[in-house]
């Protein structure tokens, strides 16, 4: 018993030990008083240099790229004690407690980052101040992603995970080892809450279903749907049902593709329990896929191609490479449950580019959506861009205004989400590696700039450079996901579904075999 107690007092006081050492490290007065002054800001990585960071995100813990024997890093700004970091390897992790104390009593100020480095003549050098803006407005805490490996032959384990951003704090919501490696591909949230949840999974020893989450019950209709989004109401869910084929090229860096051969939208509504399509939404000779809502629930925004083919069951289809998506939206008046018309918005025919994944900013003002040479799958081209289209203007003159976004790279930018408060751009890159995609952050401001995006901070600031799994449909809410993983897997287990009515209105769809 004595012996146990010693080991025992032993762990504790290193534990203490460390935890003072940690501190010290991180709050003690540090005083250079002679130093160099460089004419060039400090690399660093990953680049959290000149841009508009939230007032609740997480510490930027950054690595130091400039060669040294040791490293003096002050974060500061106009109010609060600055925090003073000493260390001897060029990796800088930032207190949380000092870090989002600092950062809340300076809303609004710039937030200024000294960098000393001492040369191996233990000589310091001072590099230019870092300058970084906090906004007013917070980014909604957690975000939700699904985690895949890139392989385009195979795939083993995914799963759908949340992380606070205000910590590093990551946890599964659904992993598919629960459902024999199933696959997990779509989800969708409605006004950024997790009250009500669709997931739409796919499992050969399950079938293919859409998992739905409503408070306290969740259920799963047994039917293979793709993308789909919540009616503000959140009594009206648009789906998609798609046949979209993997095709392999031979003499290009990407070698995967994704072809929509056929795809139409159709709705759920929740209180009568069937599935409903409309004739303007569900032709046999045109693609519709993407559907988002407007925020006030009257438009249904969509991206709509002409069908250049006539064999549905043949992949690649002819002239695959030549379908271009455009911009489209149908009013809805949901008291009546009566559409109106398409309206086209973008026409591939004036951008030469098709379009994909729009989203609707929550205060109406603002469309975003991605564009490529072609197809419907942006995340495998890397010419795909993200853009911008001011919805009021647009309104106001009869004619689109859109424009490029500056957070653009040279590698493909997809995935998109907006913050609740209109704020904040959540999207998915492969800058810096055409294979992976990581999640990135920018600011929006009240005209539409948006500001130099930087990636989700890690408390590793090198854990980016050797993972090996990559990000996809970035999600975010105000909560997190309340219902358990085993829960969510146990209804997708379960022999039981809910038998929705599919009332066929108009042109009946030929389902997907």
């Amino acid at each position: 018993m004595r012996k146990r107690y010693r080991y025992f007092s032993i762990i504790v006081l290193f534990i203490l030990t460390a935890s003072v050492i940690f501190f010290i490290s991180n709050n003690r007065k540090v005083s250079i008083d002679r130093y160099s002054s460089m004419k060039q800001l400090p690399k660093i990585h990953p680049d959290y240099c000149e841009t508009v960071i939230p007032p609740n995100i997480a510490p930027l813990n950054f690595l130091v790229e400039e060669k040294g024997i040791q490293y003096f890093v002050k974060v500061h700004s106009k109010q609060g004690t600055p925090i003073e970091i000493l260390s001897r390897t060029p990796k800088i992790k930032i207190s949380e407690d000092s870090w989002h104390e600092l950062l809340s009593l300076n809303r609004g100020q710039e937030l200024l980052i000294d960098i000393f480095v001492k040369a191996e003549n233990k000589e310091w050098n001072k590099f230019q101040t870092i300058t970084n803006k906090i906004a007013n407005e917070e980014i909604d805490a957690f975000l939700l992603y699904r985690k895949i490996h890139p392989s385009h032959n195979t795939w083993c384990e995914m799963g759908l995970y949340q992380r606070n951003l205000q910590n590093f704090r990551e946890t599964p919501v659904l992993k598919n080892d629960r459902y024999k490696y199933g696959c997990a591909h779509c989800h969708t949230f409605c006004n950024n809450s997790t009250d009500k949840i669709s997931i739409s999974t796919r499992s050969g020893d399950y079938k293919s279903s859409l998992l739905i989450v409503e408070g306290d019950k969740i259920y799963k209709i047994v039917e293979k749907f793709g993308f789909t989004s919540w009616h503000p109401s959140g009594r009206l869910l648009a789906l998609t049902v798609n046949y979209p084929p993997l095709i392999l090229h031979a003499n290009r860096n990407e070698m995967r593709d994704i072809v929509d051969v056929d795809s139409w939208i159709g709705f759920y509504y929740i209180d009568s329990e069937e599935i409903k399509t409309i004739p303007q939404l569900s032709r046999k000779d045109w693609l519709e896929n993407y559907p988002t809502w407007s925020p006030d629930g009257r438009y249904l925004y969509f991206c709509n191609a002409k069908m250049l083919w006539t064999d549905t069951k043949t992949a690649p289809p002819e002239h695959y490479q030549e379908s271009k998506y455009s911009l489209y939206r149908i009013s809805y008046d949901i008291e009546k449950d009566q559409w109106g018309e398409i309206e086209p918005i973008l026409l591939a025919d004036k951008t030469g580019l098709s379009m994909n994944q729009p989203r609707v900013s929550p205060d109406g003002r603002w469309l975003t959506f991605s564009m490529c040479g072609y197809s419907c799958w942006p995340s495998y081209h890397p010419d795909s861009d993200l853009y911008i289209l001011d919805l009021k203007t647009t309104e106001e003159t009869g004619k689109p205004v859109y424009r490029k976004m500056e957070i653009n790279s040279d590698e493909c930018e997809s995935w998109h989400t907006w913050s609740s408060n209109s704020r904040w751009v959540v999207f998915s890159s492969k800058k810096g590696n055409p294979l992976f995609n990581r999640t990135y952050i920018s600011y929006v401001d009240e005209s539409g700039k948006l500001y130099k995006a930087f990636v989700v901070p890690h408390i590793d600031p090198t854990f980016y450079d050797s993972y090996l799994i990559t990000y996809t449909i970035p999600e975010l809410v105000t909560e997190p996901v309340k219902a358990t993983g085993e829960k969510l897997a146990r209804v997708i287990r379960s022999i039981e579904n809910l038998p929705v009515d599919m009332a066929i209105t108009g042109a009946t769809p030929k389902k997907e075999n």
